[in-house]
């Protein structure tokens, strides 16, 4: 597409993958909405990338409502859904917390499916969209410890394949991003302990070249998936 007629959403845009992606994306003359749940985050995020900031929490069925009819109303059209917002909880499944768990899905999970639902409402009303879901290596192989998040991963990829199925008639582009390790704040937001920082580990700068470049493909081809690897992380 072209990036000068984009009009993108980015949820969970106030830091990481999600800001570099509002960046570059603005950078190319695209117009980005970012939401997030910490206005204060968010409000910053704003002034670093030149996007607009709409606060809410995708877990909330009508806070999601609000931001995408926002988009529209604020740019005049809606093309780019960027399914960004996540985090990660990680236990060792004796210790799994079940309340975490359904917190972790209600936000990874659900709260991509609403993004994805009320975007595409708009999409095939146009006939023409585009849905770029972050996703992980995690969703492609499980790990000791990994239960809650890798879970909310998978799912993720069964609902991009099915979008896929159920809107390529409606010139509707649904793609899958996989990072691997990506030297963000994920690791200190999911209570790991954060290790110290690897110049051949990959930064969200890259994963955003990949999603700002799948969205640049002429409209009549699209990349379904695309994972993401450090070269030689060399931990």
């Amino acid at each position: 597409m072209n990036l000068q007629q984009a009009k993108v959403l980015i949820t969970g845009g106030s830091s990481g993958i999600g800001l570099e992606t509002a960046k570059q994306l603005v950078s190319l003359g695209a117009q980005v909405a970012i939401c997030g749940r910490n206005d204060t985050r968010l409000h910053e995020a704003a002034k670093e990338s030149g996007a607009f900031p709409i606060q809410g929490d995708v877990s909330k069925e009508e806070d999601v409502k609000r931001i995408v009819e926002t988009v529209i109303r604020e740019f005049g059209d809606y093309n780019v859904l960027i399914n960004n917002a996540a985090y990660g909880y990680f236990s060792k499944l004796a210790d799994l917390s079940t309340e975490k768990f359904q917190e972790l899905l209600a936000t990874n999970v659900v709260g991509a499916m609403i993004a994805g639902r009320e975007s595409v409402k708009h999409f095939v009303s146009k006939n023409y969209g585009n849905i770029v879901n972050i996703s992980s290596t995690a969703g492609l192989n499980g790990f000791a410890g990994g239960t809650a998040y890798v879970a909310t991963k998978f799912a993720l990829k069964g609902m991009t394949e099915c979008w896929r199925q159920e809107f390529r008639k409606n010139n509707i582009r649904v793609m899958l991003v996989n990072p691997s390790e990506v030297q963000t704040n994920f690791v200190s937001n999911s209570g790991m302990e954060v290790r110290p920082h690897s110049p051949s580990k990959l930064e969200a700068i890259e994963i955003a070249h990949t999603i700002v470049s799948m969205l640049q493909m002429n409209d009549r081809g699209f990349v379904t998936e695309a994972t993401v690897w450090a070269t030689n992380p060399q931990s």
